[in-house]
């Protein structure tokens, strides 16, 4: 006896769940400039490799002679695919079912991916619209009740959600509005991307924000300047097609779990190749600025530096790379913000970025330019000093290889996190560098005011106190006492550090580091 009956009464289910929220609900998908989740599955993941978990999950109700009268699918896609041949997890919430909702919600499925992407091993790519599964008002009538969030009974749990960060990576897709839950899921990731004219996140979206007197557009309470500037989400760009780049970009620098290393592609940028511009990159007049990306880019091998956070935390500049294949994580000081000075939010920044190339076994190189802390009144108000020492700790409690360039300046406690205390880094400095406990620029006047108010010309010896200290600031001087460990010509920098990259991977260890990436 054949099972052909079942098997067609299965093809019939799955043809409603392929539905969706109907076409109606779909042309109005398209008719706003968005995907649905099934067709950002398909354009996310390497061609007919989705294998979907769940595929005929919903809510059913029957007639009397037992056959489905009406079938609302779950508004959550889930199940296992490849990116560039690698194995994946992807989780995609479904906005033409009751705007993703609870109401459609089978909880068990979002949780289940999770759980599946922890305990095989494998990216988990969250595509997030609408409140990701959370609640609304008409679930009280729905279910008769109303329900105490506490993470267990409540919703998806956020412990399950944030633990999946410290066994493999996470990217979070926000492609339309993002609220609530949803948008807590966007942002407890690793690599988080929104689209600028179709998306917009918040806690609670404008009509909710009303009721406390401010009536705001989605733009202007979450639009993509809002959350980029805030840090809230990495990177924002001006389609879906292009949010899928960048999560398959991302993921391709990272391992597939902590339990392994990240991959090593084939390199056909000379490690030996000399940038002649790096001789007079960096300006004698301190007051003048530079393009750090240019020296990342000149360094690094030809178009891999791929940024993370450029919107937020401006005075340094984070992002992945390659030397010689070998992938690494940047970090650099910008002069064109606050002359690279840390501040409260570049101090986050470095946190968040430092936990993640420790949780993925990523070398660290550092380019310095930092003339410490930022100071000033603003500077006291946002608590610098506070975010520093956490950045600090992040540096110091960091236990990948380190590199590091100084390039210009490392001044006071803020530049003295240009390398790990108390371990071996490689450190190099170029001809340009300068440090000190404090800036000659604007220190001479208040440390020697007694001999250049004695003088007969104060301005001459002003200059000329200056002229002497600037001799003895000479890096050859620091040079000659090893607290400087080696000068170079900007010029070897790209093989000096591929050639760190290479010492640095027999080091790195496959294993769950001790301090694992936090939200």
């Amino acid at each position: 006896m054949s099972w052909q009956p079942e098997l067609d009464e299965l093809a019939r289910r799955q043809a409603l769940v392929r539905e969706m929220g109907g076409a109606d609900k779909v042309k109005r998908q398209h008719d706003a400039g968005r995907l649905t989740v099934r067709e950002r599955v398909e354009g996310l993941l390497d061609s007919e490799s989705f294998t979907e978990v769940g595929s005929i999950t919903g809510k059913a109700k029957y007639g009397e002679d037992g056959e489905i009268a009406e079938f609302m699918p779950a508004n959550c896609v889930f199940g296992r695919g490849t990116i560039q041949g690698r194995k994946v997890v992807v989780v995609g919430d479904d906005f033409t079912i009751r705007g993703g909702s609870a109401d459609a919600t089978i909880r068990e499925k979002p949780i289940m991916a999770e759980q599946m992407a922890q305990q095989f091993r494998l990216p988990l790519v969250r595509i997030i619209e609408g409140s990701g599964g959370g609640g609304s008002v008409k679930t009280i009538e729905t279910h008769g009740r109303s329900n105490l969030p506490n993470g267990v009974n409540g919703g998806q749990p956020f412990q399950l959600v944030s633990s999946t960060l410290g066994v493999v990576p996470v990217v979070g897709l926000g492609l339309g509005s993002v609220a609530g839950l949803g948008a807590l899921r966007l942002v407890a990731s690793h690599y988080s991307i929104m689209t600028k004219k179709t998306a917009a996140m918040f806690v609670a979206g404008p009509p909710v924000v009303a009721g406390i007197g401010q009536k705001l557009t989605k733009e202007e309470l979450g639009g993509w300047e809002i959350q980029t500037k805030s840090g809230a989400v990495d990177h924002a760009v001006d389609t879906e097609e292009e949010a899928f780049e960048c999560a398959r970009r991302f993921l391709s620098y990272l391992p597939s779990s902590v339990y392994e290393l990240p991959p090593v592609l084939p390199c056909d940028d000379d490690p030996n190749r000399r940038d002649e511009k790096l001789l007079d990159i960096v300006p004698r007049d301190t007051r003048k600025v530079y393009k750090m990306r240019q020296i990342i880019e000149s360094v690094v091998d030809a178009g891999s530096f791929f940024e993370m956070g450029r919107m937020y935390g401006r005075s340094v500049i984070t992002g992945l790379a390659r030397l010689g294949g070998l992938p690494v994580a940047v970090m650099a000081n910008d002069p064109y913000f606050h002359g690279g000075a840390l501040t409260a939010d570049a101090s986050q920044k470095m946190v968040r970025f430092l936990d993640m190339a420790e949780t993925f076994h990523l070398p660290v190189v550092h380019l310095v330019d930092c003339p410490g802390f930022l100071i000033g009144l603003e500077a006291e108000k946002a608590g610098t000093i506070r975010h520093g020492a956490r950045a600090m700790t992040a540096l110091n409690q960091t236990t990948v290889p380190w590199a590091t360039v100084i390039v210009r300046s490392a001044y006071g406690v803020g530049g003295a996190a240009n390398a790990p205390a108390g371990r071996l880094s490689v450190r190099y400095a170029w001809v340009s560098g300068r440090w000190g406990s404090l800036p000659l620029e604007g220190g001479v006047s208040a440390a020697y005011r007694a001999e250049i108010e004695a003088a007969d010309d104060p301005e001459a010896e002003l200059a000329r106190i200056e002229e002497r200290l600037k001799r003895l600031r000479s890096p050859f001087r620091s040079a000659e006492a090893f607290w400087i460990e080696e000068i170079i010509d900007p010029r070897s920098t790209r093989k000096l550090l591929c050639e760190f990259a290479e010492l640095a991977r027999p080091l790195l260890t496959p294993q769950p580091p001790a301090q694992r990436m936090r939200p």
